[in-house]
């Protein structure tokens, strides 16, 4: 096949994006769209997983359509993919339950079984995991069995979400590395399915798919794919990358001591490393890499995007249907109301914690938090103290990361929280680290179509493809004053949650 496109698909957590473009950069189409979380009370997060495939399927044939390009040019399709949400399969390849989302914190429980029966330092020397946490999906595969018996005993394979698009284009069974670092059920230094994990869960391993490094083809898409995509029988389905990864990729971090920082529903950075770092003192994530040898350690919170888009959809009415008038993007109308509001919100500190906090507190109890209201307040106060809050939980994990002698230049900044100068300045201000933005606003999807020339032979390694493809944007300079009055706010920050966390 002699096609030079290459399409990425980025399915996070609330949509999925696709970008299609050529090995040169030309050419570049991108399509969005959204679906909906199905919250059933306060710790139950589902999503039919049809939902992904069809998704994606009405994403790869808009790309098709709005580009104009013929689908015999297009050499190769690979993931972004969002981590831990489990899907499960019957013998026929049908999903025989709601896919359970990676915010569901369901499986505490079972969590507190599994470190009791392995001890943190065990599993952290396996899995890079310094916590056990409901967020994991071994926690959700023994709460199966315990709680869906009927369904455990008629599984044939549990899936993530990456693994299930590979599967619906191929009719193949295929993992890669850095996606399934994070199941609790796999070796990151050798590599393969915990033996002893799969047995506490009463599980096989022939019930997992096989796992493979990033970039490499499993196969073709298969001709029940191409007549619901559009695609051609001789577009390569290439193994792509956990999301943060395909980000750091996508941004060009690739190299010891590089970092990227994604505000988008979650918080994560992504820190390159050439080894494995397990360390509990750091109680940091520390999982494989889409780059092939190399680790990343992974700071994050569940809560950051999120917390700006609860804001939006129950106070800020008034300003989506400025924004359906209009044809202004929403957010763009919200964070303009901040303008005027002065650093530290008048005293207004949030905790934005909705679902749990992540590193460095791993915290699932603690809950959203506003301290400090007073009656002259509006809604620009409330939406400032939130973006403010993310930039403390990244300072939070920075200050983590220094404490260790993990030294950072520059921070790259990803996700949809990166398109706004304001936030990217406040979290300059806050770590005194320059933050740059990349040219492309979807750098995992960048990161897919990457991996996607790398495991086609259209590059011949990952560094050629960051080479062509990969432009930077705009460079955020911290200011010292600024940095001195943030330190107030942070710490109040830090003050509020040792405050509260036992409160929960």
């Amino acid at each position: 096949m002699e096609g030079n496109f290459l399409i990425g698909l980025d399915a996070g957590t609330t949509s999925i994006k696709g970008l299609l473009i050529d090995t040169e950069g030309n050419s570049e189409t991108i399509i969005q769209k959204e679906y909906s979380l199905e919250y059933k009370g306060g710790d139950r997060v589902e999503l039919h997983p049809d939902e992904y495939w069809q998704t994606s399927q009405w994403i790869i044939n808009q790309l098709i359509v709005r580009s104009g390009i013929n689908p015999d040019k297009i050499r190769a399709i690979s993931f972004s993919s969002q981590g831990e949400t489990l899907i499960v399969l019957d013998k026929n390849g049908t999903p025989l339950r709601k896919a359970i989302v990676w915010l569901d914190n369901r499986s505490v429980s079972e969590a507190k079984e599994i470190e009791y029966k392995f001890g943190k330092p065990a599993i952290l020397d396996k899995t890079g995991q310094p916590e056990v946490l409901p967020l994991w999906p071994a926690t959700k595969i023994l709460w199966l069995q315990k709680n869906e018996p009927e369904i455990f005993r008629k599984i044939h394979k549990y899936l993530l979400v990456e693994d299930f698009l590979i599967y619906k284009l191929t009719g193949e069974y295929a993992a890669e590395e850095s996606l399934v670092s994070s199941t609790l059920c796999f070796d990151i230094k050798k590599k393969v399915w915990w033996d002893k994990m799969l047995d506490f869960l009463h599980i096989t391993s022939d019930r997992l798919p096989a796992v493979f490094p990033s970039g490499l083809k499993i196969g073709k898409v298969s001709p029940e794919a191409v007549l619901s995509t559009g695609l051609s029988t001789e577009t390569l389905v290439i193994t792509g990358a956990y999301d943060h990864a395909a980000g750091a990729i996508g941004a060009g971090n690739i190299a010891e001591g590089m970092v990227t920082e994604t505000t988008g529903t979650a918080m994560a950075m992504c820190v390159t490393s050439d080894h494995p770092v397990i360390d509990l003192k750091l109680n940091l994530p520390c999982q494989c890499h889409a780059i092939n040898g190399k680790y990343f350690l992974l700071p994050y919170g569940q809560t950051a995007g999120m917390a700006l888009k609860w804001f939006r959809d129950v106070f800020c009415h008034e300003e989506i249907g400025e924004a359906e008038k209009t044809g202004k993007n929403v957010y763009d109308i919200i964070t303009g109301m901040v303008c005027d509001i002065p650093a530290g919100s008048e005293g207004l500190i949030a905790l934005p914690h909705l679902m749990g906090a992540g590193s460095p507190e791993f915290d699932v109890n603690v809950k959203g938090v506003f301290a400090g209201i007073t009656p002259n307040m509006n809604k620009g106060h409330f939406i400032r103290a939130i973006m403010e809050a993310i930039a403390c939980m990244v300072n939070r994990n920075i200050e983590s990361l220094l404490n260790h002698q993990i030294q950072m230049k520059e921070i790259r900044a990803l996700g949809g929280g990166a398109a706004s100068d304001l936030w990217n300045q406040i979290k300059a201000d806050m770590t005194g680290i320059p933050y740059v933005t990349v040219q492309s606003s979807e750098a995992a999807c960048m990161g897919a179509v990457i991996l996607a020339g790398v495991g086609s032979g259209l590059f011949s390694n990952v560094e050629e493809g960051c080479q062509k493809l990969i432009r930077l944007k705009k460079k955020y300079l911290p200011n010292p004053v600024m940095f001195d009055e943030y330190q107030k706010v942070y710490r109040k920050y830090t003050s509020l949650y040792d405050h509260l966390k036992n409160y929960w």
